[in-house]
């Protein structure tokens, strides 16, 4: 199957984390193909219900990783493109479209070359939430392989095609999951000194959140996103909830914000009366990247890509779990064209289907480049 083609597929049927069972259908038709052209050279297995992995061996040496995402956002797609998703409350607003036809590029062309090196393709699930990659690690199936080095990528419309960015050490932040529920006491707006308003105390916890004081050694941020509350217009609401992210530079420090966050909502409560409730949803732990393979990709990649440091970026990837177990490099590969840019999780974000190309040849130079394992 062509990678452009399969990319076409994937993105006509997007679908959210942990329910990706069609876009594993697509995946496993396309591999079994290629196993066909090549007998004996793939084995899939299926740790979780969604996603897989792929083992290619030819030797008795150690294994290389590559990783690409496969879950969509419910965000309704507003391209206008020939290939438009038919899930229509879903799209494939991240690019994993693109990471999963650039990793099945790359899959056909180390075949198509037999180059002689043991790989382990991850199609994983649940990036965007729900925590794939902890999830597809805790299952162990990658205990018993030894692995050398990991590599992953991240499409952006923030830098110009065929400009690779990374950098060494911290190149992702940690992302915590925050919900926030206030639950209080409902009453006709005429009589609101009977009711414990949820909308209110909510209010008080945003002004206190951005008061808190800068004491934290490493940058934080903490943002909400979703916010509701109440029914009625003449009903003091006696719910109301927020839904935001912690991005810090480490799980531990992600987590010291969290507890600070804890001791504002008792305050809060103790003040209106309304009772707070906290919760962590999925914890990504930061991306690090590997110096020595940093430096390596850049000998390996500057003549033909516009290769950066781009210091750490706030954007949380779960890849991040991968690269706290293995030697790992992760890099931004661009993919503006012309000089709009929409970026990621926007409706209208669509990379060209030329970057599948030139993921393919990134991973393919990088895999000889930094040699056999």
């Amino acid at each position: 199957m062509d990678p452009k083609e399969l990319r076409h597929e994937l993105h006509r049927y997007p679908e959210v984390f942990f329910k990706e069972k069609k876009t594993t259908e697509i995946l496993i038709n396309a591999l079994e193909d290629l196993e066909r052209q090549y007998p004996g050279s793939l084995t899939i297995k299926r740790p979780l219900e969604t996603g897989m992995v792929i083992e290619r061996k030819t030797n008795s040496g150690r294994y290389v990783l590559i990783r690409a995402d496969i879950d969509a956002l419910a965000i309704k797609e507003e391209t206008s493109s020939p290939f438009s998703s038919l899930n229509t409350e879903f799209m494939h607003a991240c690019g994993h479209d693109v990471h999963m036809a650039g990793l099945y590029a790359t899959i056909k062309k180390i075949l198509e070359e037999n180059i002689d090196q043991n790989f382990l393709f991850v199609f994983q699930p649940a990036e965007e939430g729900g925590g794939g990659a902890e999830k597809m690690l805790s299952t162990g199936i990658f205990d018993s392989y030894d692995i050398a080095y990991a590599m992953a990528m991240h499409v952006t419309d923030e830098y110009p095609r065929k400009t690779v960015a990374s950098t060494r050490g911290l190149l992702f932040a940690s992302a915590t999951e925050v919900d926030v529920q206030f639950i209080g006491r409902s009453a006709h707006v005429a009589l609101a000194q009977d009711g414990r308003n949820a909308f209110t105390a909510l209010r008080s916890y945003l002004d206190y959140t951005d008061m808190m004081p800068k004491s934290f050694k490493e940058p934080v941020l903490y943002a909400n996103g979703k916010m509701y509350a109440g029914s009625v217009r003449n009903i003091i609401p006696d719910y109301a909830k927020l839904e935001g992210s912690i991005r810090a530079f480490s799980i531990e420090s992600g987590e010291n914000f969290y507890r600070e966050l804890s001791r504002i909502l008792e305050n809060v409560s103790a003040m209106t009366g309304v009772k707070g409730v906290i919760s962590k949803g999925s914890v990504y732990s930061e991306v690090l990247v590997d110096g020595k393979l940093y430096e390596k990709a850049e000998e390996i990649l500057s003549e033909d890509y516009a290769y950066i440091d781009c210091g750490y970026k706030m954007t949380g990837e779960d890849f991040g779990f991968f690269s706290k177990k293995y030697p790992s490099f992760m890099f931004w590969l661009g993919t503006r064209c012309v000089e709009e840019r929409f970026g990621l999780h926007n409706s209208r974000f669509i990379p060209s289907d030329e970057i599948i190309d030139d993921a393919a040849d990134i991973f393919i130079k990088l895999i000889k480049g930094f040699g056999r394992k």
